[in-house]
């Protein structure tokens, strides 16, 4: 379905670009994400007015009442909030506007959303380093800011209506956008008031409300993006439609790094409806009226490249050399306890390895540009407008603020929208041609050109005591850094990268002598990386959490009961287990089921600020197919804002994990990727999926992330509950269903 856009005047209305979009460091665009390191950018989104608000209020109609970025106001009592956090199936619009809402004293049928424009002083998140949607943080970085700014608006509107009326503001309540006064039975709306509002003083400290007069926080609601989505009226990047626009197919280098040696495009210019063909440096894009035309074309072209040196990688040979830099390579260490203690009495190693993932987003990659003498409209889904800007402008040479970026919902991000790769591109095409162009990569070309979850090594010992519990414990991690990519100048002076050792230096457990340490591997340049769903945690817990239930079986102690053991000093997460494995009914005897040798595995961690335990049950074939029955995912993730997205999040991030961990395997052959689709990059199938039950722990704290901790719990729930059906150590992921077979078979445990 096509949905026409107009480009003087769309539904995202043109806006300043932004100051602070574009930031150069030896010629490279960074950004802190100071949810990884601690730096921070010049200025970030406050509940108060700022300096360009001004500006953005003009350029946005001037509505009559606009306390900060967040909240505009019509004299028609129209309320619209604007999100600086984007939608990309995580329910993020619905918690920020919660929290816009129960401050405001609205509710959420009387609201309409918009997505933020660009500009990290009024949208840009401290905790981000910017206007970055990742890191499961909107909820906690918007719990104090979007709060705020509601109250800073409602404590104006009442100021202006208890003047109007000359009574106290004390006496003055709020409900459904209406001011009332009990005493004298008068009440206004929010319109009605809203331009002597603008004129009240701005509260320096506003006083937020009270949990227990909560209206919305913590109510099961319905998603503001529901409808929307249910009736195709949503618009999604790859729906946007804009006067005069042709549709962009690409041929791309079938290498990174490669580049067009020689194009014949005869037969593709036969191709009736073809309009363009464009030749970039590595790739060759054909444009037309419609998608299928030009990529009907795009087949027709005869391309010959140059591949260079990268055609000479393929996947045994960076497996091999992880595994000799986990045995000889330079360590830098994380993190170091207990120093001079005493090992325990027997010692227990292990190796693990995870694979290459890729995000395989269900909305692939696409762009639509239009590029004038006087300024370049962007139409797309991003994790990063502020980036997205700061690139066109670079590849235009036009300032700032004549780029304009209309961010749309994303079907599915995943850190892959962190990137601006597919935007250049786009705007590549778009200047060499005088009309406006969609670029739509295949499903095909989005896999292949991902900035895939780097793969890693992990090398684990322990000493143990009599009783089986660890003394001492060694945790070499090796593997390249997303971060020294992404942001070069935002790593540490010592070189340390603290996403790789995320979720290793925080084991809930007490462990007397600690020693977390990264050995930095980089992928040869052909292997583009990126952040992935979880990411630091999503590597670490799989083998921090297999090498736990190691020690509990070579200790002879039932998982959960080991790991109770160890959280004596820490009732939080041991509140999280126990409600984990009440739910799951952990003491209950497995029912037998003939053909299946079936098992449980249970997995504890920290991740995003989280606590969160999953315990998972399959069934194992002979043939090493193994099939999920049931799952029990707990979060202890603080104040709870929407009971029914966290729900949500706790099944489709269990999901998204429980697949990596079964298939996700992105391999490198003579330096192309080998996988193309959802048939050889599977992901779970409604059929195979199983029942999933997800538990809040109840908690006043500040809320902390749930977009990302289920994924990064999955996979050694599920390695945990294979190795108790089968006596099969899983120790490399995904897990090989072949090798099962066999394995499982033997009579003693074996390690695959």
């Amino acid at each position: 379905m096509k949905r026409d856009v107009n480009i003087p005047g769309s539904e995202s209305t043109p806006v300043d670009g932004g100051r602070r979009a574009l930031l150069k460091a030896g010629g490279s665009l960074v950004i802190g994400f100071t949810w990884i390191t601690g730096s921070k950018a010049l200025a970030f989104a406050k509940p108060t007015p700022q300096p360009g608000d001004a500006a953005l209020a003009r350029a946005d109609g001037n509505p009559a009442f606009a306390p900060n970025a967040f909240i505009r106001i019509g004299s028609d009592g129209s309320i619209r909030l604007v999100m600086p956090q984007v939608e990309m199936g995580q329910g993020s619009y619905t918690g920020q506007a919660t929290l816009l809402a129960e401050e405001l004293g609205v509710d959420l049928d009387q609201v309409k959303l918009e997505h933020a424009p660009p500009s990290d002083d009024l949208y840009g998140l401290e905790i981000q380093g910017g206007e970055i949607t990742g890191g499961s943080n909107t909820i906690r970085a918007c719990w104090e800011l979007l709060r705020q700014a509601g109250a800073v608006a409602r404590t104006m509107l009442v100021a202006a209506a208890a003047k109007r009326w000359n009574v106290p503001v004390e006496q003055c309540r709020v409900e459904r956008g209406v001011i009332h006064h009990d005493a004298s039975h008068r009440s206004l709306g929010f319109g009605a008031v809203a331009a002597d509002a603008a004129r009240q003083p701005v509260p320096t400290a506003p006083v937020l409300l009270s949990a227990k007069t909560y209206r919305l926080i913590g109510k099961s609601l319905q998603r503001i993006d529901t409808p929307a989505k249910t009736d195709g009226s949503a618009t999604f990047g790859i729906d946007v439609h804009v006067p005069g626009m042709k549709v962009a197919a690409v041929a791309l280098s079938p290498v990174v790094g490669g580049k067009v040696a020689h194009v014949d495009d005869r037969a593709a210019r036969s191709v009736r409806g073809v309009v363009d063909i464009v030749v970039l440096e590595d790739a060759v894009a054909v444009t037309a009226g419609d998608y299928w035309t030009a990529q009907k074309a795009v087949a027709a072209l005869k391309v010959r490249w140059d591949n260079g040196a990268n055609a000479q990688i393929s996947s045994p040979q960076i497996v091999a050399e992880l595994a000799e830099v986990s045995r000889t390579g330079h360590a830098i260490v994380g993190k170091e306890t207990g120093a001079g203690t005493k090992p325990g009495s027997k010692q227990i190693a292990a190796m693990y390895q995870s694979a290459m993932l890729a995000h395989a987003t269900m909305e692939p990659l696409n762009t639509v540009v239009s590029v004038r003498k006087d300024g370049c409209e962007i139409w797309v889904g991003t994790q990063v407008p502020t980036l997205v800007v700061a690139a066109a402008a670079r590849l235009t040479g036009l300032a700032p603020e004549k780029i304009t970026v209309h961010n749309q919902y994303i079907g599915g991000g995943f850190g892959r929208r962190l990137e601006t790769d597919s935007v250049q591109q786009a705007i590549a095409i778009a200047q060499r041609v005088n009309y406006p162009v969609k670029l739509v990569w295949s499903r095909e070309q989005d896999i292949a050109r991902d900035f895939f979850r780097p793969p890693y090594h992990d090398h684990l010992v322990a000493t143990v005591d009599a009783k089986g519990h660890p003394v001492t414990w060694a945790h070499r991690v090796t593997g390249d850094s997303v971060l020294s990519r992404f942001a070069p100048n935002d790593m540490p002076k010592d070189g340390l990268d603290p996403d790789t050792i995320d979720g290793a230096v925080e084991p809930p457990y007490a462990i007397p002598a600690l020693k977390v340490e990264w050995c930095r591997h980089d992928l040869p340049k052909s292997v583009k990386i990126g952040w992935w769903r979880g990411v630091g945690a999503a590597h670490n817990l799989f083998p921090v959490e297999s090498f736990i239930d190691e020690l509990a079986h070579a200790a002879g102690q039932d998982p959960v009961a080991y790991r109770r053991a160890l959280l004596s000093d820490n009732p939080r997460a041991r509140a999280v287990l126990d409600l984990a494995a009440t739910k799951f009914g952990w003491e209950r005897p497995l029912e037998k089921i003939d053909g299946l040798r079936l098992g449980r595995g249970v997995a504890l961690g920290t991740s995003m600020g989280t606590l969160i335990c999953a315990v998972v049950e399959v069934g194992v074939t002979a043939q090493g197919d193994v099939r999920l029955r049931r799952a029990v995912v707990v979060a202890d993730c603080g104040q709870v804002v929407n009971p029914n997205t966290v729900e949500a999040q706790l099944q489709g991030g269990l999901v998204f994990g429980l697949s990596a961990a079964l298939w996700g395997d992105a391999t490198v052959r003579d330096g192309r990727i080998e996988q193309s689709n959802f048939h050889d990059y599977r992901v779970l199938r409604l059929n195979e999926t199983p029942t999933i039950e997800g538990y809040m722990v109840p908690s006043t704290a500040s809320p902390t992330g749930i977009g990302e901790p289920p994924t990064a719990i999955a996979p050694p729930a599920l390695a945990n509950a294979v190795f108790a059906a089968t006596g099969v150590r899983v120790r490399r992921l995904p897990i090989a269903h072949a090798t099962l077979a066999v394995a499982a078979s033997a009579s003693k445990q074996v390690v695959i």
